[in-house]
Order: structure tokens, then sequence, then C-alpha cells
């Protein structure tokens, strides 16, 4: 029984380090989102000229591409507090039902949370560590 628990830990802990270089990943790339608002604010300030056939005008073009950017940035920055937040509760044995959720939808994100979403899924199911999850009781 004990080289399972040393198992299940070393998986767990391995599963945390993922979910932390997931959260940074994610946190990083969703600095490119930040693009479509300084491209919106482009568009805003007036500095590229009004198309002569008003087809468009460009202040409104700029609020689309701003509100585009600012919802990619924040659903960016929510996955990567997300998965932060699955990390933390890896390393405290804490809050299954949230990581398993997490998994799933970390299984989104090919191919690295597809990988790291599967295999937190295959560990996470095992009896063993499902145990490790509940409350001690007195």
């Amino acid at each position: 029984m004990g080289q399972l628990v040393d198992r299940d830990d070393e998986h767990l802990r391995l599963l945390r380090i993922g979910y932390y270089i997931q959260a940074g990943m994610v946190a990083f790339f969703s600095l490119f989102a930040l693009l479509y608002v300084f491209l919106g604010a482009v568009f805003f300030s007036g500095v590229i000229p009004a198309n002569q056939r008003g087809a468009f005008e460009p202040r409104q073009f700029g609020l689309i591409f701003a509100g585009i950017g600012v919802a990619l940035f924040a659903i960016g920055v929510a996955f990567a507090l997300l998965s932060w937040l699955t990390a933390q509760y890896l390393r405290d044995r804490r809050h299954w039902t949230f990581c398993i959720v997490i998994a799933c939808l970390t299984c989104l994100q090919f191919p690295w949370g597809t990988a790291l979403g599967v295999l937190t899924i295959l560990v996470l199911s095992r009896p063993e560590v499902k145990a490790l999850f509940e409350p001690a009781h007195p």
C-alpha cells in the first residue's frame, strides 16, 4: 500500500506542476488579446480616416475590436486563475469536484490541455486518490 501512496503523491505532484505551467502559458498568451484592444483604440481615436462610402465608421469598428480584445483577455486571465487554483487544490488535496471540472475544461485546449486534462481525470478517478481528498474524520 505504501508504494501506491507514493505513486499517487508523485502523480498529483506532476499534475500540480502541469497546472502551474498551464496557468503561466494561458496568462502569457492572453496578453496577445491586448493587441486587439490597442488596435481598437487606434481605430476609435480617428487616426485612420473614415471611408468615403460610409460603410463602417472607424469608431464603431474600434469599439468592436476593443470589446473583443477585452473579452478574450478576461477569459484568458480567468482560465489562468482557475488553472492556478486547481494546482493549489491538488497540493492541498481539497475540492476534488472542482479539480475534475477544471480538468474537463482543460481538455478543450489542444494539445497540451487535452493531455493534462485526460491525465488529471485518470489520476483523480482512482479510489486511492479520491480517498486522499476526503476530509479526515476524528
